[in-house]
């Protein structure tokens, strides 16, 4: 019998590097077209107004604004006031300038 060990090769000798996951703007914030909102895996979060899903579900801003979330939707309302957006933003808006 052997009195020592051979030198064999381990199964878990690999690392990978981390993912970086997570909201990267949150609500309130401004985001420029292409700004990244959300790294995710899987569809945690939805794409909603001028909020566009990449292959990996990244949810990134397709236009200029702030970062609006609505439940499992986000959404990125424009800062220009002729700028066309949906009914519900524009009376979020208007409810929010009257207080």
């Amino acid at each position: 019998m052997a009195h020592k060990k051979g030198q064999g090769s381990t199964k878990n000798g690999r690392n990978s590097n981390p993912q970086y996951r997570g909201v990267k703007l949150y609500g309130g914030e401004s985001a420029k077209p292409g700004a990244i909102i959300i790294r995710q895996c899987g569809t945690k979060f939805l794409p909603g107004f001028n909020v566009r899903r990449g292959n990996d579900d990244t949810l990134y801003a397709v236009g200029t604004g702030s970062v609006v979330f609505q439940g499992r939707k986000v959404h990125v309302d424009p800062y220009d006031d002729d700028a066309p957006r949906p009914r519900w933003l524009k009376q979020r808006r208007e409810s929010a300038s009257a207080n």
